[in-house]
């Protein structure tokens, strides 16, 4: 049976995200409670019996892709392509230092997938790049049913709206994704359709 179920996995929290800086493909580390988020996740994601894990190759999605794959023995991958929106200017920002030197803009950021941070990545960029992933899998010979992405918010969010064909305008009405949450995604009749977003533990 070929690919029929996608997870799409976000990172534990990080240095960034407890400091309520903007990341981007800045290589940030995961926070002690990022690593538990991992490891609380693990068992959860581990029913989804998936035949291999691809994460992002930055250290923050590789890493908590790496407490999963060790707990369940999985082969897994790294591919740059599932790496999270370029920020461009924006990199290493608070939200509030943004809104300083660009007022309004960060709010163009989120209600339109076409428009990008000042030498950045769109949403509709991101999911370009990230459905290359999932077509690959499509075609690959080691027909596995279930795979799981390691990545990110803004790219999680990016390919869900991608595989399930939606309008780009209405990209922004999905919200986001937790740290340690994730999307599951079901391919039936050659397309795909959504059965959770945002799921994840709590406790």
């Amino acid at each position: 049976m070929s690919l029929w179920r996608l997870v799409l996995w976000r990172h534990g929290e990080t240095d960034y995200n407890a400091a309520g800086r903007m990341q981007g493909h800045l290589d940030s580390a995961l926070t002690e409670v990022g690593w538990n988020q991992a490891r609380f996740a693990a068992p959860a994601l581990a029913r989804f019996d998936p035949g291999l894990v691809i994460a992002s190759d930055l250290r923050r999605a590789t890493d908590t892709a790496t407490v999963l794959t060790e707990a369940i023995g999985v082969p897994l991958r790294i591919d740059k392509r599932l790496r999270e929106t370029h920020l461009g200017e924006w990199q290493g920002l608070t939200g509030a230092e943004v809104d300083a030197v660009a007022p309004g803009e960060r709010h163009r950021w989120r209600t339109d997938a076409t428009w990008a941070p000042p030498g950045g990545e769109s949403r509709v960029d991101v999911a370009d790049r990230a459905a290359e992933v999932v077509a690959d899998l499509l075609r690959d010979k080691d027909d596995y049913e279930t795979v799981l992405l390691a990545a990110h918010g803004g790219l999680i969010l990016a390919l869900t709206a991608r595989l399930l064909d939606l309008p780009v305008a209405l990209w922004p009405s999905l919200g986001g994704i937790s740290n340690c949450h994730w999307v599951e995604l079901r391919r039936r009749d050659g397309a795909w359709r959504l059965h959770a977003y945002n799921a994840g533990m709590t406790g």
